[in-house]
């Protein structure tokens, strides 16, 4: 294999990597980490939920992590089948545009699933409480 080969191999190899070290949160937050812990912030401080809010809360935010987990899993297995692929196969082959298209199908799964997790939180909150959650959506949203 030409130097050239063996420096995309190697590229390809540390994004991948990047990804999975990423996705294990191994790395440092990214921005919509931060946003989201952000929101987490405003549901629990500074929203003041009632004890049968917060007991909804709790169902909610059990269900979106066991779901999450779950895709995560999914994510870093299409991960370490790109890095096997590219290993492998040393080319932009089906096997290695499988692995891209598994890891996206997994990503868009759980960014709907975040999307719906909105949502159903949104659904235990009174008006006041709603305006304040949709606020800091918005704001999150529009900063990216």
């Amino acid at each position: 294999m030409r130097l050239e080969h063996w420096i995309i191999v190697s590229f390809v190899a540390l994004c991948a990597g990047m990804t999975g070290v990423f996705l294990a949160g191994n790395w440092s937050p990214a921005p919509e980490v931060q946003r989201a812990s952000s929101l987490h912030d405003l549901i629990h401080k500074d929203l003041e939920l009632s004890d049968a809010q917060e007991q909804r809360l709790a169902v909610i935010e059990r269900k979106f992590a066991a779901r999450k987990k779950a895709l995560e899993a999914r994510l870093r297995a299409a991960n370490l089948a790109l890095a096997d692929a590219i290993e492998t196969d040393k080319a932009n082959s089906p096997a290695v545009q499988a692995a891209i298209d598994d890891f996206h199908e997994a990503m868009g799964e759980l960014q709907k699933l975040t999307i719906e997790h909105v949502f159903e939180m949104r659904e235990i909150l009174d008006e006041e409480q709603a305006k304040a959650f949709d606020k800091e959506i918005v704001r999150a949203l529009k900063e990216q």
